[in-house]
C-alpha cells in the first residue's frame, strides 16, 4: 500500500463519510426502542430459565425448603 499524507488521508475520509446513509431520527430512535424491547425480553427468558434450573438443583439436592 503507498504512503500517503495525512492531508490525503483526511480528504478520503471525507469523501467516504459523504457516502454514507445517515439514518433519521425517527429510524434511530425506532432502533433504539426495538434494542430495549429486545434487551428486556432476554433477561426475562434468562430470570426464567434462572428460577427453572435454581428449582431443580433445590430438588435434586434438597435444599431450601
Amino acid at each position: 500500500m503507498a504512503k500517503q499524507s495525512p492531508l490525503q488521508f483526511l480528504q478520503q475520509v471525507r469523501q467516504e463519510t459523504s457516502k454514507v446513509t445517515w439514518p433519521t431520527r425517527k429510524e434511530t430512535m425506532i432502533s433504539t426502542g426495538m434494542v430495549f424491547v429486545m434487551v428486556i425480553i432476554a433477561a426475562l427468558f434468562f430470570f426464567v430459565v434462572d428460577q427453572i434450573l435454581s428449582g431443580g438443583v433445590k430438588l435434586i439436592f434438597g435444599l431450601g425448603g
